[in-house]
């Protein structure tokens, strides 16, 4: 009997033991929402990445990975809220996301509070790993800064006059403020910015303010539009002709739902982020074919990201050890690992992934149903001083 009991408790600190070898991942980020399909792309793209990282097991170092999922519906209190849960009550090992700056600025202090990493992807606003940055914040995605230094590189030249507009929230402010910095290195200053709130569908008084400041320019004229979600204001504004001023139309890249209305602009120049043609390298490689292969389409611009992200977790993970938050912080500054866009890096100082970027122009071919963001050349980590902006 005496046995008996023994070799119960022993079974069942067995099985206790099993169960808290698991490794809990919440990804927390905005499943319904006008960014709904930035969302289920960066949640493909962290399975994908997971899975790759772990040759297909899902387990790191034997113990199963556990994903738990929470919609943040794009509401800044809901991310508060929810990434409290999955630390306090969920006990999740770190956490991933969210797809809008807004909700990631909120989230930021709730990871400090719990000493635990919040990995972000996709937001960009500079502020997450800049003003408002802590230990505890790592992002996968590119900053603002990133895109402005890749898209000043782009844009620059002899007698260029450029006006931006952009999204009246954190990540369009945050990234005219980098565009406007990154310009300001290469000798040029914005003619104008206009800021319109992220609901705008009639871009009629914005574009005619910026008709008026640049219509009696002489040079180059290029509107430098950043803007996330529905709206269409390339195209809106295009309909009220800004070519009799002589104004080219500017950018950044985007998913490939978007992509379509650049249709209308063959030769337009800018950088991007990624598109699945650009990168040459195996893990591209493995997306593009898996991707392909699943969902019949290729894999998009978040999808990349949210691998990069699962791919990330997993190496720090193996390289930490454990799951223990101030390992992970060890193994994770200074990291580099393979990403969709080849080599990534962990910038020690403010834990920024540091990445490639891309210089494009648009080729439209009647056989496929967007605009192709066409490789003018790779712009290397080297090539673009991003700063640092928590100190």
């Amino acid at each position: 009997m005496k046995r008996l009991i023994a070799a119960s408790m022993v079974s069942a600190l067995a099985l206790a033991s099993a169960a808290t070898a698991d490794i809990k991942i919440a990804h927390i980020y905005g499943k319904t929402g006008p960014f709904e399909a930035y969302a289920k792309q960066s949640h493909d793209g962290l399975m994908l990445g997971l899975e790759y990282a772990t040759g297909g097991t899902m387990e790191i170092n034997g113990e199963k990975i556990i994903m738990i999922e929470k919609d943040t519906q794009l509401k800044p209190e809901n991310g508060k809220a929810l990434l409290e849960e999955a630390y306090g009550d969920d006990e999740v090992d770190l956490a991933i996301g969210p797809v809008s700056s807004g909700v990631a600025l909120a989230m930021l202090p709730v990871a400090e509070e719990y000493e635990k990493i919040l990995l972000v992807e996709p937001a960009v606003a500079d502020s997450i790993t800049g003003a408002n940055w802590n230990r505890y914040i790592f992002r996968t995605s590119r900053n603002s800064s990133q895109d402005a230094v890749a898209s000043a590189i782009a844009l620059a030249g002899d007698n260029v006059h450029i006006a931006t507009l952009a999204q009246d929230y954190a990540f369009g402010r945050d990234g005219i403020a980098a565009f406007r910095e990154a310009l300001a290195t290469k000798g040029i200053s914005l003619v104008h910015e206009e800021y319109a709130p992220t609901d705008t569908t009639d871009f009629t008084a914005p574009a005619e303010r910026i008709f008026n400041a640049m219509k009696d320019l002489d040079g180059t004229k290029k509107l430098f539009v950043i803007w996330a979600g529905g709206g269409n204001p390339l195209s809106k504004i295009n309909a009220m002709d800004p070519g009799r001023f002589g104004i080219e139309f500017a950018g950044v890249g985007n998913i490939l739902a978007a992509l379509k209305s650049y249709k209308e602009f063959p030769g337009m120049v800018g950088a991007t982020y990624y598109y699945y043609e650009l990168p040459d390298n195996p893990v591209n490689d493995w997306l593009v074919k898996e991707h392909f292969d699943r969902f019949g389409t290729p894999p998009d611009f978040f999808t990349a990201g949210g691998m990069a992200a699962g791919i990330a977790a997993v190496e720090a993970i193996k390289k930490a050890g454990s799951t223990d938050t101030e390992a992970l912080i060890t193994a994770m500054e200074g990291m580099e690992w393979e990403t969709p866009k080849g080599t990534m890096q962990f910038r020690p100082e403010d834990h920024q992934a540091m990445q490639t970027m891309y210089h494009f122009k648009i080729r439209v071919d009647d056989d496929v149903e967007w605009a192709i963001p066409e490789l003018v050349r790779e712009l290397t980590i080297d090539e673009m001083p991003i700063p640092i902006r928590n100190q």
